[in-house]
C-alpha cells in the first residue's frame, strides 16, 4: 500500500517534542485518514468552482478582424532564433465568453507558431469541469489539448528547411475569449497573449512550493535523494557519470555540428550514453508553444535546463545546443545544476561575426543584410557572452574533430566517462578498482603492529618476494591488496584478468579479500572486469605451512632473507602450489631453462593468500631509492607538472637518440590530440631480471644523462615534461602475458598511454627450449596485438614503436627517407654493446664510417655522451658482479655485534668479511666456556656460542677456517652465488662454539666421519643475537645430524640473558614444557632444510636429543681435537686429516 508523505513548508522545532511512539501512531492514523481527507477536498473544490460560476467579469480580447493575406513562417530551428513575422494574433469573432475565470489558469493559451478557430468551442465552455475533462491541455505542451478536435495543419519547410505551419484566413472575425486570472496583472504589461502567458507562468513558478516531498522514505528537512537511486551506484553500474555540456554561441558557429560529433564517438567508439538537446527535438515537442520573445526564450531555457539535469541525474551525458543568448538564464540552469551536484559544463563557441557571415550555412545572415530578417540574434539582438564558461571553442580556428577533441578530453580529465567517483588527479585513469592502493601502516600505528608481528608466524621472503610484495603495498597491482588467493589466481591464469565489484552493486564487494569458497557462488557476478595477467602469489614450505596452522593467530609476519620483518599478512589462506598448472598457463611454452619458470619450480609446495600491511616504507639502499615512488607519489608529481595525460615508456636498456625520438614524438602526437601538456614517464624496470640484462644502476645513471643533456642532444629528454621512476616489480620474460600487466600497472600510477615495441617482455629461449632453442620464444609482433586487445585493459591506449634510424646528414635518429636510403644506418642493440664493449669513442659528425664496429666509433648523436661513457665502463667490467647492482635487493648493515667490524663487501655479498676486535680469530682465541665473576655462576653445562646467523636471518653466514682470522663470511652456492637458506625463517640462534672441531679422522659408532667443523650452536631462545656475539649459553642437549655420510652435531643451548625462560629451563624437556612444540619444528627444520634447493632430506641419528651429560662428553671431545690441530698435545699438521693444511691456525691460540 502506498504511504503518504508530506514536508510543510516550515518546521518549527520547538514543536517537535513529541515521542517516537506517537509519531508513529500519527503515521498510522495519517494512512488510514489520507484518502477520505483528499476526497473532501475535491469535492470542496467543485463546490467553489460551482459558485463562482458566473459571477466574474470576463475580458474579451479583440484580435485584428481582417483577413491575414498570407502564410507566415516561425522558425523552429534551434540556430535561427529569429523572428521573421510579427507574433500570430488569434481569429476570435462570434465567440461567446468562457463563463469560468479558473479557465485560464488550466488551460494555457495556444502557441505562437499555430492559430486556432475557436468557434467551434461556444457550447463547451460553459462548465469548467467539462472543459478540463474532454479538452485537458498539458502544461509542457502548450495547446496539444486542442489538436485533438482542431489538428494542426501539416507543417511545411521554405528552401532553408525552417519549419512553420501556414493559417488559413477565415471568412470572418471570430474572438478568442479568456478570464480574468486569479492573479493581479494590473501592474504587468499584457501586450498580448504571449505576454499574459509569460506574466502567468511567470507567477505559478515563483509560487511553486519547492519542499514537496515524494516518498516517505524522505524524512522531514531530509533530500529526496533517499527516495531515489543513490548517484554513486547508478554510475557504477553505468559505468560513466551523468553531465550536461551546455553548448552557446551564435548561429551558425557549430554546436550541432560539433555536438553530434562528440556524441558519435562517446557513443559508438566508447559505449557511453548520451542524448543531445536542441531546436530539433525540442521545438517539436516539449518546448513547441514557446515563441521568440524574451520570456519564451528564457522559458525555453528553463524547461531544457530541467530537462537536462533530470538526464544528467540519470547519468546521461547530455549535450544542449541552444544559443541561449541571455546570461541569466544560463547562470540559472548552471545553478539549477550545481544545486543538484552535477556537473555543467558552460561551452561558449567563440567565433567573430564575420566568420559566421562567411560561414552563413541557411542563408540567413544574408537575409538579415538584406532586411528580410529583423531580431536575429547576434545581429541586431543581443547575445550576452558567459564571463567565465568551462570551456571556450573558437571554431573558425579549430577542425571539428579538434572541438571534439577538446571537449572529449575534458569530460575524461573530470572523470564523467567512468562511473566511479574520480581519485585520482585530473587527466590521470582511475586505477583498476578505482581505488588508489597504498598499503602502508600510518606512522602513529607502526610500533603498535610491530609489536603484533613479533608475536606471529613468520614467513620467509625471497628477494622476488620482496618486489612482489612493495608492487602490491604501493598500489601497482590494484586492486589486488594482498598476495593472491586460490580463486584470483585462477581467474588470473584463465583470463588474465579479475572480476571485482567495488561498489557493491551486485553484492560481491570485497570478494577478493575473502577465503576462496568452491562450494558458493554468487546470485549475480560482479559487473567489472579488469586486467590482471600475472599470478603474484607467495610460496612456503610445509615447516612454514604447519607453524601457521598450529597457530591461533589469524596472522603472519612476512620476513625477508636478512631478517627484517616488512610486512604482516592477516586472514592467510594456504592452498596447494600447482607449479606446473602455472607456468603451462603463464607461458604456453616449454623451456625448462627459462630463468623465472626455474624460480617458480625452486618454491615451496604451497602458496599463502592474504592481505597485507606494509610496516614502513621498502627501500634498498642502494642509492636508487629517490627513484623509487609509489603509486600516489606519482600521481602527485604528474599533477605538479601540470600532466592533462601521461604516456609510459619502459627501459631495460640504456636509452639512445632512437628512443628519445620515438618518446619525443608521442609527445607531439598527444598534443595534435588536444591534450596540452603530455608528460612522459620513463619508467626503468627495476625487480628482478636475468644475469645478462643490464644492471638497474647502470640504465638508471644514464637516463639521468638523458634527462640532465635535456633537448641540447638529439638523445636527450626534457626534463619539464619527463618523470623518471622504477618500476618495481620483477620480470618474469613471458611475452604477450606479462606484457598486458606491464601496461596495467602503468594505468595504476596515472598513465593513459603505454609505448610498446616489438616482442615486449620477450626473450630468447635456453637451450632446453622444446620449440624454440635460441631463439624467440614467441613472435615479435604477439605482444602488441595480444595487448591492444586483452580484457579489462579499458581504455589504455598503446603507441606503437616505428623503425628509427640514424640521419647521417644531421646525426639524428629518425624515421628514415625512402628517398635517401643511403644517408642512413642502422645502429641495432647487439650492434651497441659490440662497441661498448670495444670502448668505441664518438665518431667525427662530418665523417661517419659505413662499418662503426672495424672503426671501433659511435655516432656522436646515437646517445648523450656521459651516458654513453657509463655504458662502456659496464660492459669493460661486466665481469666484476659486486660492482654493480643488477636488480632492487635490499642493501642492509650487518646485524653485527658493536665489538666487530666488517670488510669487503655489503652483508649478504659474496664479498662481505666480519672479524671481531677483541679477538684475533673467532675459532681460535674466543673462550670456549665463559668465565664470570660470581663463581657460582660458572656452571659445567656453560658453554660460549658465537652467533653466526642471527635469528630470522637465512644468509649462511659462517666462520671461514681457510681466511684470514677465521673471519665470519658469506657461505656460497657452487655456482659462487650467496647462499640462503630458503625453506623457510629459521626460529633460532645459530652459532659455533669456539675451539672445537669435528675431524674427519674420527668416526661415530655408525661409521660417520666428523664434519670437519667447529661444533654447530643453535640457541633456542626468543631474542635475536647479534652476529659476531659472544654469548653465554646452557646446554640443553643435542641432536646428531647425518649429513650427506657426515657426522654433523647440533648442540642445543638457551642464551642466559633469555629473561622469558629464566634459570628453570636446563633440559629440552624442559623447553618442551614451556614452549610446546619446539622439537618437533626444529627436527622438521633439520631434516628437510635442504629439500627446498632440491636436495633430498638429511637424517637424524636420533628424533630425541642426547642428554646435557652426552653432549658435555662430545664438547669436551671436540676440544680436544682443536687441541691437537693446534699442536697443544704436540701433534703435527702432517698427522692429521690433509684438509687441516688449508685451515688459517696463525692465531695466537693456535698455532701462530
Amino acid at each position: 500500500m502506498a504511504k503518504y508523505s508530506y514536508a510543510p513548508l516550515s518546521v518549527d522545532k520547538k514543536d517537535d517534542t513529541t515521542t517516537t511512539t506517537s509519531n508513529n501512531n500519527n503515521d498510522d492514523f495519517v494512512q488510514e485518514r489520507m484518502p477520505m481527507c483528499v476526497g473532501i477536498c475535491v469535492l470542496l473544490a467543485i463546490v467553489f468552482v460551482l459558485s463562482k460560476s458566473g459571477s466574474d467579469v470576463t475580458n474579451t480580447i479583440r484580435a485584428n478582424t481582417t483577413p491575414t493575406p498570407s502564410p507566415r513562417m516561425i522558425s523552429s530551428n534551434a540556430n535561427s532564433y529569429a523572428t521573421i513575422l510579427p507574433a500570430t494574433t488569434y481569429n476570435t469573432a462570434a465567440t461567446t465568453t468562457t463563463t469560468n475565470n479558473a479557465a485560464y489558469a488550466t488551460t494555457p493559451p495556444l502557441p505562437e507558431t499555430t492559430a486556432y478557430n475557436t468557434q467551434q468551442y461556444n457550447n463547451n465552455n460553459n462548465n469548467n469541469a467539462a472543459f478540463a475533462t474532454h479538452n485537458p491541455i498539458p502544461e509542457t505542451t502548450g495547446a496539444a489539448g486542442y489538436a485533438t478536435q482542431n489538428p494542426i495543419p501539416e507543417a511545411k519547410t521554405n528552401n532553408n528547411n525552417d519549419v512553420y505551419h501556414p493559417i488559413t484566413s477565415p471568412e470572418q472575425p471570430n474572438y478568442m475569449t479568456t478570464t480574468t486570472p486569479d492573479c493581479d496583472c494590473s501592474n504587468t504589461n499584457v501586450n498580448n497573449d504571449a505576454d499574459l502567458l509569460a506574466a502567468l507562468r511567470e507567477k505559478a513558478l515563483a509560487a511553486t512550493t519547492p519542499h514537496i516531498i515524494e516518498c516517505s522514505a524522505a524524512e522531514r528537512g531530509e533530500s529526496q535523494a533517499a527516495c531515489h537511486l543513490p548517484p554513486k551506484e547508478r554510475y557504477a553500474a553505468l559505468q560513466q557519470k551523468g553531465a550536461t555540456l551546455w553548448m552557446t554561441g551564435c548561429s551558425g558557429a557549430g554546436k550541432t555540428t560539433i555536438a553530434t560529433s562528440l556524441e558519435e564517438r562517446l557513443v559508438k567508439e566508447y559505449g557511453k550514453h548520451v542524448y543531445r538537446l536542441d531546436g530539433d527535438n525540442l521545438r517539436t515537442g516539449l518546448n513547441r508553444d514557446l515563441g521568440f520573445s524574451s520570456a519564451d526564450r528564457a522559458e525555453s531555457v528553463r524547461r531544457t535546463g530541467e530537462l537536462a539535469t533530470l538526464f544528467s541525474d540519470a547519468g546521461v551525458i547530455t549535450l544542449v545546443g541552444l544559443i541561449s543568448p541571455y546570461r541569466a538564464d544560463r547562470d540559472a540552469v548552471r545553478q539549477r545544476h550545481l544545486d543538484q551536484g552535477i556537473p555543467f559544463y558552460e561551452v561558449f563557441l567563440d567565433v567573430p561575426v564575420d566568420e559566421l557571415k562567411k560561414r552563413d550555412p541557411k542563408g540567413q545572415y544574408a537575409k538579415v543584410e538584406s532586411g528580410e530578417l529583423k531580431h536575429f540574434t547576434c545581429i541586431d539582438d543581443p547575445y550576452e557572452e558567459p564571463l567565465t564558461p568551462e570551456v571556450t571553442l573558437k571554431t573558425h580556428e579549430l577542425t571539428i574533430e579538434q572541438s571534439a577533441n577538446i571537449l572529449f578530453r575534458t569530460l575524461e580529465r573530470d572523470g564523467i566517462l567512468i562511473g566511479a567517483p574520480k581519485v585520482s588527479p585530473p587527466g590521470l585513469p582511475n586505477p583498476d578498482g578505482d581505488e588508489i592502493v597504498d598499503l602502508h601502516v600510518p606512522p602513529e600505528l607502526q610500533a603498535e603492529r610491530r609489536a603484533e608481528a613479533a608475536t606471529l608466524p613468520k614467513v620467509l621472503l625471497t628477494d622476488i618476494d620482496l618486489n612482489w610484495l612493495q608492487t602490491i603495498g604501493e598500489g601497482w597491482a590494484s586492486p589486488l591488496k594482498g598476495f593472491m588467493r586460490e580463486g584470483t589466481l585462477l581467474e588470473t591464469l584463465h583470463f588474465n584478468s579479475i572480476l571485482v565489484d567495488p561498489f557493491n552493486l551486485t553484492k560481491n564487494a570485497g570478494r577478493l579479500e575473502r577465503a576462496t569458497n568452491f562450494e558458493v557462488f554468487p546470485d549475480h557476478p560482479p559487473p567489472q572486469r579488469v586486467s590482471m595477467s600475472l599470478p603474484i602469489t607467495l610460496s612456503c614450505s610445509s615447516y612454514t605451512k604447519d607453524a601457521i596452522e598450529s597457530s591461533s593467530q589469524n596472522a603472519v609476519a612476512l620476513v625477508t632473507q636478512m631478517g627484517q620483518t616488512v610486512a604482516i599478512l592477516r586472514n592467510p589462506e594456504i592452498y596447494a602450489n600447482r607449479k606446473e598448472e602455472i607456468v603451462t598457463r603463464m607461458y604456453g611454452v616449454i623451456d625448462p631453462g627459462h630463468p623465472y619458470i626455474q624460480n617458480i619450480y625452486k618454491g615451496g609446495d604451497y602458496l599463502i593468500g592474504g592481505e597485507v600491511e606494509l610496516l614502513d616504507r621498502i627501500r634498498y639502499n642502494d642509492g636508487l631509492d629517490p627513484w623509487r615512488k609509489t603509486a600516489r607519489e606519482l600521481m602527485a608529481e604528474f599533477s605538479a607538472k601540470g600532466a592533462d595525460t601521461v604516456y609510459a615508456f619502459q627501459t631495460r636498456n640504456p636509452t639512445h637518440a632512437g628512443h628519445a625520438y620515438l618518446m619525443r614524438s608521442a609527445g607531439e602526437d598527444l598534443r595534435s590530440q588536444g591534450y596540452q601538456k603530455p608528460v612522459l614517464w620513463l619508467s626503468p624496470l627495476g625487480g628482478w631480471t636475468k644475469d645478462d640484462d643490464v644492471p638497474l644502476d647502470v640504465r638508471v645513471r644514464q637516463h639521468e644523462q638523458v634527462l640532465e643533456a635535456g633537448l641540447s642532444h638529439p638523445g636527450g629528454l626534457d626534463p619539464a615534461t619527463t618523470v623518471m621512476a622504477i618500476w618495481p616489480a620483477p620480470m618474469v620474460y613471458a611475452g604477450p602475458t606479462e606484457v598486458q600487466f606491464h601496461a596495467k600497472s602503468r594505468r595504476s600510477a596515472g598513465a593513459s598511454y603505454f609505448v610498446v615495441g616489438r616482442d615486449p617482455a620477450g626473450m630468447k629461449g635456453s637451450s632446453e627450449a622444446q620449440a624454440s632453442p635460441d631463439d624467440d620464444l614467441y613472435d615479435g609482433n604477439h605482444g602488441r596485438y595480444v595487448l591492444q586487445n586483452s580484457p579489462g585493459i579499458g581504455n589504455m591506449q598503446m603507441l606503437s614503436f616505428v623503425k628509427v634510424m640514424y640521419d647521417v646528414t644531421d646525426n639524428v635518429m629518425k624515421v628514415p627517407d625512402d628517398k635517401r636510403p643511403d644517408d642512413f644506418i642502422s645502429i641495432s642493440g647487439t650492434k651497441m654493446r659490440l662497441l661498448a664493449r670495444n670502448g668505441a669513442t664518438p665518431c667525427s659528425p662530418t665523417n661517419i664510417p659505413t662499418d662503426l664496429v672495424q672503426a671501433n666509433c659511435i655516432p656522436s648523436g646515437f646517445m648523450v655522451p656521459k651516458g654513453w661513457e657509463g655504458v662502456v665502463d659496464y660492459y669493460k667490467h661486466s665481469a666484476e658482479t659486486e660492482r654493480f647492482i643488477p636488480w632492487s635487493r635490499p642493501i642492509l648493515p650487518a646485524p653485527k655485534h658493536e665489538r666487530t667490524k666488517t670488510d669487503g663487501g655489503h652483508f649478504g655479498s659474496t664479498s662481505f668479511r666480519l672479524q671481531h676486535l677483541d679477538y684475533p680469530s673467532f675459532w681460535h682465541d674466543v673462550p670456549m666456556k665463559p668465565t664470570f665473576s660470581n663463581p657460582a655462576l660458572n656452571e659445567p653445562t656453560m658453554i660460549n656460542l658465537i652467533t653466526e646467523i642471527p635469528r630470522m636471518v637465512t644468509a649462511k653466514m659462517e666462520v671461514s677456517k681457510e681466511r684470514s682470522h677465521n673471519i665470519i663470511a658469506q657461505d656460497t652456492n657452487k655456482d659462487g652465488s650467496p647462499r640462503y637458506y630458503t625453506y623457510g625463517t629459521p626460529f633460532f640462534n645459530y652459532g659455533l662454539i669456539a675451539q672445537t672441531w669435528e675431524d674427519p679422522n674420527v668416526k661415530s659408532r655408525a661409521g660417520h666421519a666428523g664434519d670437519n667443523d667447529p661444533l654447530d650452536v643453535i640457541e633456542l631462545g626468543s631474542s635475536v643475537l647479534e652476529m659476531g656475539s659472544v654469548t653465554p649459553c646452557r646446554v640443553l642437549g643435542s641432536l646428531e645430524l647425518i649429513d650427506e655420510g657426515e657426522t654433523d652435531h647440533k648442540v642445543l643451548c638457551l642464551s642466559v640473558n633469555d629473561v622469558r625462560f629464566g634459570d628453570d629451563v636446563r633440559t629440552v624437556s624442559d623447553l618442551e614444557r614451556v614452549y610446546p612444540n619446539t622439537l618437533a619444528r626444529l627436527v622438521d627444520w633439520l631434516q628437510r632444510y635442504k629439500t627446498s634447493d632440491g636436495k633430498p632430506e638429511n637424517r637424524l641419528d636420533s628424533t630425541t636429543p642426547k642428554s646435557v651429560e652426552d653432549t658435555l662428553r662430545i664438547i669436551d671431545e671436540t676440544h680436544q681435537r682443536w687441541r691437537a690441530l693446534c699442536g697443544h698435545d704436540g701433534s703435527t699438521l702432517s698427522s692429521l686429516h690433509p684438509s687441516a693444511l688449508t685451515f688459517w691456525l696463525d692465531s695466537p691460540n693456535c698455532r701462530g
